[in-house]
């Protein structure tokens, strides 16, 4: 398959969707084209919106495709757009190719409509702290899939974890990909199949996208690589008790042996994490150097929010972020006091991506803390500890975003590069089940 071909028909785009755009799309191509696009309902949120899928294809693969995992990463909505339209344009594709495609644009609709502050304006990066949301670990869709081992055991599924669970269970899915992105590291992979072949051809064409890999400090540091900017994808078992949480989309597709790719992409373009050139620092110090300067995040957070929880009276989801961050995260980060192999020069990779680590942690869970305070002044609530405290962090947080934006080189990458990567690597992975069949 000429994979660069269909990436070259991705269109432009100046701005994310908001969740009732991706229903408005949805309900138009499949009014234009019902011989074609399959819509159904699969589950409804926990605030009661409608999960929905399309389903396009003669199979007799199936492919699932999740949309929007966490609310903060919505790449995944405009690739579902641009794939499902190929798929209805393309009769070789969507005859020929082999695959039944389930294609949901957003599988966390009630944490999406909170970040659409931001989701208009996709190079401004102050917008997207200050409008920014993540759910807490244990309320994240990617994260609560069941786990029943014997050393840890989690049942705490959320709505939308089971529309997808149940969707796997009706397709018995031959690929599972969940689409996901960061903010400034580099792009890279997680594949749950040791393919060192698929994993290049993936890094390949996001560096042919102009996207730098990244080859700086891992997302965990119990990532497995299998090549370039490419990593095993961390099973639940590995991980979920140290966070608290259940198992991932990985976990469920294991069950159907089906291949689970994850495509992590930045906003914005910063050379510099794929700089492999050594420094004059050892990394284990900078691997400190970064721990110390996200503790003390920490600690002022959560010192601060001492001196307001007594006057908090709204039950936000915003609250509710924020003191899972507050109360989880040092014993996350305390996985790297024993990260192996750091008696050595850092590289420029890994030095940026541990002051980056630093300034995404600010800004994300300073600007939550605002949302968190603004939501009570909204409802009414406005003591003098609230109001002084949303002052005092309202400052810090314009210090923190000076802090950042002067050590700062990235640019806006177009979406359209980081919406035809996604697109490129949901063709090649299938392709490569197709090869796996064959051979």
């Amino acid at each position: 398959m000429d994979i660069a071909h269909h990436m070259s028909r991705v269109p432009d785009y100046t701005a994310f969707p908001t969740v009732d755009q991706m229903h408005a799309e949805l309900d138009d191509l499949a009014a234009a084209h019902p011989d074609l696009v399959r819509l159904r309902r699969i589950g409804t949120s926990r605030l009661g919106e409608p999960l929905r899928v399309a389903t396009i294809g003669a199979g007799p693969h199936d492919a699932v495709i999740i949309g929007g995992p966490h609310p903060n990463e919505p790449i995944g909505a405009l690739t579902v757009s641009a794939l499902l339209r190929q798929l209805v344009e393309d009769a070789a594709l969507r005859e020929d190719f082999g695959f039944r495609w389930h294609l949901i644009p957003c599988v966390d609709p009630d944490g999406a409509r909170l970040n659409e502050g931001w989701y208009t304006r996709p190079s401004d990066r102050r917008a997207y702290a200050e409008h920014f949301y993540r759910p807490a670990e244990v309320d994240q869709v990617e994260w609560t899939f069941p786990l029943t081992g014997e050393d840890y055991f989690f049942d705490r599924t959320l709505p939308e974890t089971e529309a997808l669970m149940r969707l796997m269970d009706e397709v018995k899915p031959a690929f599972v990909y969940s689409l996901h992105n960061g903010e400034l590291q580099g792009a890279f992979y997680y594949l749950s199949k040791h393919d060192p072949a698929l994993a290049a051809r993936l890094a390949a064409i996001a560096t042919a996208e102009g996207l730098p890999l990244h080859m700086g400090p891992p997302e965990v540091p119990s990532a497995v690589p299998i090549g370039p900017a490419a990593y095993m994808t961390p099973r639940g078992a590995q991980i979920a008790a140290t966070y608290g949480i259940g198992g991932a989309s990985v976990d469920y597709a294991d069950r159907f042996g089906a291949l689970h790719l994850v495509t992590e992409l930045p906003y914005w373009a910063d050379s510099r994490v794929a700089d492999q050139t050594p420094t004059d620092q050892q990394y284990g110090d900078a691997i400190q150097d970064g721990l110390a300067a996200q503790r003390a995040l920490i600690a002022e957070l959560a010192q601060s929010l001492a001196s307001v929880r007594a006057d908090l009276t709204v039950s936000s989801p915003f609250r509710r972020a924020l003191e899972d961050f507050v109360g989880t995260h040092d014993e996350f980060i305390g996985e790297w006091e024993s990260f192996p192999g750091t008696d050595r020069p850092a590289t420029v990779a890994e030095m940026v991506g541990n002051r980056q680590t630093v300034h995404t942690m600010r800004l994300r869970y300073c600007g939550t803390y605002l949302r968190m305070l603004d939501a009570e002044l909204g409802a009414g609530n406005q003591t003098p500890a609230i109001r002084a405290e949303r002052a005092r962090l309202g400052a810090r947080f314009d210090e923190w975003f000076a802090e950042a934006e002067a050590e700062a080189v990235a640019t806006p990458i177009p979406l359209r590069s980081l919406v035809a990567v996604q697109l490129g690597a949901a063709l090649l992975a299938a392709e490569s089940v197709n090869r796996a069949d064959f051979s």
